[in-house]
Formats: structure tokens, C-alpha cells, sequence
């Protein structure tokens, strides 16, 4: 009776019971609150207020935000099919050239159908505004979105097939249109924006992520510029076709585009000094939109890519960093206790140990003999390294990562847009393969000589799509290549210039401290001169006691940190705050040795409270322990090194007065309490009265 199985009749098979970690849906919930993560068959729904960890990040992040992008894309591509007829006549003294071909009207049909594609992809953009804003819930939105654009695509090429079988052009003397070409590609784009949105709801449906976008203000301002800026681009291309005679509104649209981009190939330009004077303020409102989108564009990678690729990267490391460690710590102190250390896979290094840098540290402290010490920081040093080591590897892993997805994106459009413009002005142009390739890396340049330039009715919608695509893309490559290529030639230029034409102060003297040997030893040479110059003026011999710059102190001056009192301590933290300070402005960011950084961390733990201290204080001690290959690592941090050591150095100032406080009202306290004993002692005091 207790028991849980239970065996069927008919095949006589043992049935697992229902649990939380079965897939199966039990019949009948008994408690209402585990409701809050519903599972329905396989699949596993969560609630707004769900914290657990997220996955199928480009399904949760990336697909909306590229769905809000071609949604208002396909929209302009839909207006464009909407106004102009899909069919059209070629001119007699020019046959077989799209440029002067003349449309005619379309079926009634065809344009009720057509604009009710419109009103479908509009709305479907207005369910996926609403569900950004939450204005709508995500399980209603969503949904909604994906609904109204598959709508959107089935009339578009319902109406296409059916143009195409019962009132195709008749050739040679007709074509299709800009308008077919420009339906066409709005199909393709909301088919493709519905598909992304299905797999960010089956990520949804299978327990991924929440049912809600956490949208960064980046995020937030790339949706509103995509907005205004085919806003910008559509209405312009209305305002154009009104004022230039003899433009179609994909005439327009083409003009407006090649405008923004600032590619001007002069195959349309201005024919009246209306549309000359509108291009001043349009152009230039165009480009400043199309700036901010594409630094959003370039903003939002660089946040996607960081938060799970390069950390991704930077973790991997640090695990096989932690994997190369010690086995344990007990190894480690006993090898402590017996003076041995174990082979580093560093050069003149000890391995690193697994034990975390507090630990290490509370055990130099302990130990009393110089050796020991010395060989702890070794440790810790090694430690140190294999961190700095990480951090360095995943900057240019960050750097060259960028580099390189921005290079495979502009070869991709290049290649495969030059594909799309050798068949579609092939007829028009006879244009060849390297021809398309040639057309595409002046234009993607934004150079636009204009020798070549699209013509067919395929190639200019094909045009505006890739290259609203294609442009950004390029200018994000050299924004990477800024980082990267760009920098090391700047690099490589400055060093030629000190060097030769334009000598830095200075320079030998760096070169000389990448050298320690050949620098102790001219170093020597000149203190001795120096000495026998002042044994020779009567002067007193020593060293100079100007130490401003001072090497950073050694292994053994930070073992010997722990013989000062704590008033010293507070004296050197004092001095540590206004250097990092200092330090706050450093161009490139300053990274500190593992000696500096020895010695910040002993003035950041000297000011430890008891735990007495905290209770009684009511506040938070701040951070003060850390391991420096674990996750909590301040190389790990987002902030500069010179801003993490400010905040963990003012805390421990913080801490320290608060203990200078809540010793000296101890202090007074007890003055007061032995006072009153002293006073009850004594009884009452007589008063003598002398005649």
C-alpha cells in the first residue's frame, strides 16, 4: 500500500512515480505554491520573479533585438510594394532597360491584399513594442507578434504566386517591377523575424529564461533609434517623391539611402532647388541617427560578447589555472613546516597553491622566520602571475575575438552581396563576378565612384537591404580594427619617432629598467661616482634621500610589514590613498606589481574589526578577503585596478577610525565607572567648620 510503484496490467512493467525530476506532469497539484514553475509535458515555464541562472543567451537577448530591427525594415519594404505597381512596361526606344521602364496599375485584389499584409506587419511591430515596454505580457505579445507576421508573409506570397501564374508581365515587353522585388524581400524578412521570435518563445516554454526582456539602456536606445531611423528614411522618401518630379517612391527610397550612407553614387541626385535645399538638413539628421544606431550596434556586441564569451574565456582559464594548483592545503603547509617547495611550470617560480590568499596570508603572519615568509610570498606571488597571466590573455582574447567576428562579417556580406548583384544586374549590365565584388567593396567603403551602380528593378531593393546591413558592419570593423591593427601602427609610429627624429626623455632610461642586471650594475657605477664626487667636496656619503622615484618595494620590505604598529600602518595608508588617487587618471590604465599590490593588501586587512566590534558598530566591514585565481579575484573586477584598491583602501580608513572611536568611548567609559567606584569608596564627604 505505501508503496510508490505501480505495475500495469497490461504489460506488467514497473512505472516510475512522478517527481521533480521527471519530465512527466503529475495529474493533480497539491500545493498551489509550487504553481510558481509550471510544467506542462516537457515543457517547463517560469515566472517574472524567477532568479534562477539563464541560458540560450541569444535566444533571450539577441533574437528580439534583431527582430526589432528587420520588423520596421520589413514595414518600409512593405510601404514601398504598397505604392508602386508590380508590374511595368519597358520604353520602346530603350527595351529590355528597367531604368525607363513605366508601370501600370495592378489588380484591384492585389492591392487590398497588399495592404493587408501592412496592417499585419504593423501591428505585429506594435505587440513587439508593447511587449518590450511590458505594456502587454510576454505570453500574449509575443505570440501575437509571431501571428500577424507569418500573416504578413502568407498574403505576400499568396499575392506573388498568384500574380505570377494569372497576370504575369508579358514578356519581352513588360517586367516586374521595383514593387514585386520590394514584396518580396518584406516576405522574406518577416518569414525570417517570426522564425528567430519561435525559438526565443521555445526557450521560454523550455525553462531557459523568464517570460520578460531584461533590456540594458543601450538595448532600450538601439530599438529607439532603429525606429526613428527608418522613420526617417521612409518619410523622407515621401517628402522627395513629392517634391522631385518624375520620382517613384523606390526611386526616392534609393536616393534617400545612398543619401544617408554617404555612399552618393550620382545615378540620382536633386533636381530642383526645393529637393537641394531639403538635402542639407536631411542628410545630416540622417547621418547622426545612423551614427547612434550603429554605436549602439557596436555597444550591445561588445556587452553580448563580453558578458558571455570573453568572460566564458576568462573562466575556462582560471579553472585549468585552479586544476595545475596544489592538491590541497595540507600539502602545502607541510611543506611550509619542512622548507621544501615543489616544481612550478614557471620559470624560477614555485606552483601556485590552491589555498586562497587569505588563508596564506594569516599563515605569514604566524610564521616567524624570514625564510618562511619569504618563501609564502613566493607563493602568493606565483599565484599573482598566473592571474595577471589570465587577465592579459583574455584582453586580447576580448580585442582580437572582436576583431575577428567583425572580419568574417565583412567578408560574408562582401562575398555573398556580390553574388546577389552579379544576378541581378547581370541581364541589366552584363556585370561579372569580380565586377559585383569591385561594386560592393567601394560601396561598403562608402566611396562610390558611380561607374558602377545598381539598375535592374532586383538590384536596387537588394541594394537598400544590403546595404543598410553592410555599412554598419564596415563601420564597426574599424571601429574594432581601432583596438587592435590601428593601435599597434600608432604604437609602432610613436616608437620610431623616439627613437630617431623625435627622442623622448626618458627613453634609455625605460630601456635600461627592462634590463635589471645591466641597470643595478650602471646604477652601482654612478652611486660610487657620486660618492667619491662628494668624498672629494667634503660632503657626507650615503645615498641621495630623494626616493619620489622609488622602485616598488621588494619581497623582503613586504615580509617585514608585519613588525610595524598600527599607527605606521594608518601613516602608510594615508600615503597609499594619494597615490592610487593619483593613479585614478592613468593613461593606459596602471597595473600595480605583486609586491604594490602585497603591501596595499596589508594596510586594507590591518584595520580588521573583532567581531565584538561589528556587533557593537552595526555596519558592514567591506571586502577583505579575496583569492587571487578565484572568482572574487580583484583582477576579475570590472573596475580599473587604481579604483578597486581606492574603495578597498578608504574602507579600511573607514574601519579604522570607527575602531579609534569605539576605543576611546571604551576608554572613557571605563574612566567613568572607576571614577564612581572610587567615589562610592569613600562615602559622603565631611564638611569642617573652623571658628
Amino acid at each position: 500500500m505505501g508503496n510508490p510503484r505501480s505495475y500495469s496490467n497490461a504489460s506488467n512493467t514497473l512505472k516510475a512515480p512522478a517527481s521533480e525530476n521527471n519530465h512527466e506532469t503529475p495529474t493533480k497539484l497539491s500545493e498551489p505554491a509550487r504553481a510558481s514553475v509550471r510544467k506542462i509535458r516537457r515543457f517547463r515555464m517560469r515566472p517574472d520573479d524567477d532568479d534562477e541562472p539563464q541560458d540560450w543567451w541569444f535566444a533571450s537577448t539577441a533574437v528580439p533585438l534583431l527582430a526589432a530591427t528587420t520588423g520596421p525594415l520589413a514595414n518600409v519594404m512593405s510601404i514601398a510594394a504598397l505604392i508602386t505597381s508590380w508590374r511595368s512596361n519597358y520604353d520602346p526606344q530603350h527595351p529590355g532597360v528597367d531604368t525607363f521602364s513605366v508601370g501600370f496599375p495592378d489588380p484591384h485584389w492585389c492591392i487590398a491584399l497588399n495592404a493587408a499584409s501592412l496592417v499585419c506587419g504593423f501591428v505585429g511591430n506594435v505587440f513587439l513594442l508593447f511587449n518590450f515596454t511590458r505594456r502587454v505580457r510576454y505570453i500574449v505579445a509575443l505570440p501575437a507578434t509571431i501571428i500577424f507576421w507569418y500573416f504578413a508573409t502568407g498574403i505576400l506570397i499568396g499575392i506573388t504566386s498568384c500574380m505570377n501564374k494569372y497576370v504575369p508581365p508579358q514578356r519581352p515587353e513588360q517586367t516586374y517591377s521595383q514593387g514585386f522585388w520590394h514584396a518580396i524581400i518584406a516576405a522574406v524578412l518577416y518569414l525570417l523575424s517570426s522564425m528567430a521570435l519561435m525559438v526565443n518563445m521555445l526557450g521560454y516554454f523550455l525553462g531557459h529564461y523568464p517570460r520578460h526582456f531584461e533590456l540594458s539602456d543601450e538595448q532600450r536606445n538601439l530599438i529607439l533609434q532603429t525606429m526613428m531611423f527608418f522613420i526617417w528614411l521612409a518619410g523622407g522618401a515621401g517628402v522627395f517623391t513629392r517634391i522631385d518630379p518624375g520620382w517613384q517612391y523606390v526611386d526616392a527610397l534609393y536616393f534617400c539611402d545612398v543619401t544617408i550612407l554617404t555612399v552618393g553614387f550620382g545615378d540620382f541626385h536633386p533636381l530642383n532647388d526645393t529637393s537641394r535645399g531639403l538635402t542639407f538638413p536631411y542628410s545630416v539628421g540622417g547621418i547622426i541617427i545612423l551614427g547612434l544606431m550603429v554605436s549602439s550596434i557596436q555597444k550591445f556586441a561588445q556587452e553580448i560578447s563580453h558578458d558571455k564569451i570573453v568572460k566564458t574565456h576568462a573562466e575556462r582559464r582560471r579553472i585549468r589555472t585552479i586544476n595545475r594548483s596544489v592538491s590541497n592545503t595540507v600539502e602545502l603547509e607541510q611543506r611550509r613546516a619542512d622548507g621544501k617547495t615543489t616544481h612550478s611550470p614557471y620559470p624560477n617560480h614555485h606552483r601556485f597553491p590552491k589555498k586562497p590568499f587569505r588563508s596564506s596570508m594569516k599563515l605569514i603572519r604566524r610564521v616567524g622566520s624570514r625564510k618562511q615568509k619569504l618563501l609564502l610570498l613566493q607563493e602568493e606571488k606565483d599565484r599573482f602571475d598566473a592571474m595577471r597571466s589570465i587577465q592579459r590573455s583574455t584582453l586580447n582574447f576580448k580585442k582580437y575575438s572582436a576583431l575577428t567576428m567583425s572580419v568574417l562579417a565583412f567578408g560574408l556580406l562582401w562575398c555573398v552581396g556580390a553574388v546577389g548583384f552579379w544576378q541581378a544586374e547581370q541581364k541589366s549590365q552584363g556585370l561579372s563576378y569580380f565586377q559585383a565584388l569591385y561594386f560592393c567593396y567601394v560601396s561598403l567603403l562608402t566611396i562610390g565612384y558611380g561607374d558602377l551602380s545598381p539598375s535592374s528593378n532586383a538590384g536596387k531593393p537588394f541594394f537598400i537591404v544590403w546595404s543598410l546591413i553592410a555599412v554598419p558592419t564596415m563601420t564597426i570593423l574599424i571601429s574594432d580594427m581601432g583596438d587592435t591593427v590601428i593601435a599597434s601602427f600608432k604604437r609602432g609610429t610613436f616608437t620610431l619617432a623616439d627613437w630617431t627624429v623625435l627622442p623622448k626623455v626618458g627613453i634609455w632610461r625605460s630601456l635600461l629598467e627592462r634590463h635589471p642586471r645591466l641597470w643595478n650594475w650602471l646604477q652601482k657605477k654612478g652611486e660610487e661616482a657620486e660618492e667619491e664626487k662628494r668624498v672629494a667636496q667634503g660632503f657626507p656619503t650615503g645615498p641621495a634621500e630623494d626616493d619620489r622615484n622609488a622602485p616598488p618595494p621588494t619581497l623582503e620590505q613586504v615580509a617585514e610589514l608585519d613588525t610595524l604598529d598600527e599607527h605606521a600602518l594608518a601613516r602608510r595608508l594615508g600615503l597609499a590613498i594619494r597615490k592610487t588617487a593619483n593613479d585614478l587618471g592613468a593613461d593606459p590604465p596602471k597595473t600595480y606589481t605583486y609586491e604594490e599590490w602585497a603591501e596595499y593588501t596589508r594596510l586594507i586587512r590591518f584595520s580588521r574589526m573583532s567581531a565584538d566590534e561589528l556587533d557593537k558598530e552595526e555596519e558592514e566591514e567591506g571586502l577583505i578577503e579575496w583569492d587571487w585565481i578565484g572568482e572574487n579575484s580583484p583582477m576579475m573586477a570590472e573596475k580599473r585596478e587604481s579604483e578597486w584598491l581606492l574603495d578597498r583602501l578608504c574602507e579600511s580608513l573607514d574601519r579604522y577610525m570607527r575602531r579609534q572611536d569605539l576605543h576611546h568611548r571604551r576608554a572613557r567609559t571605563s574612566r567613568s565607572r572607576r571614577r564612581s567606584r572610587v567615589s562610592f569608596s569613600q562615602g559622603p564627604t565631611k564638611v569642617y567648620h573652623f571658628a
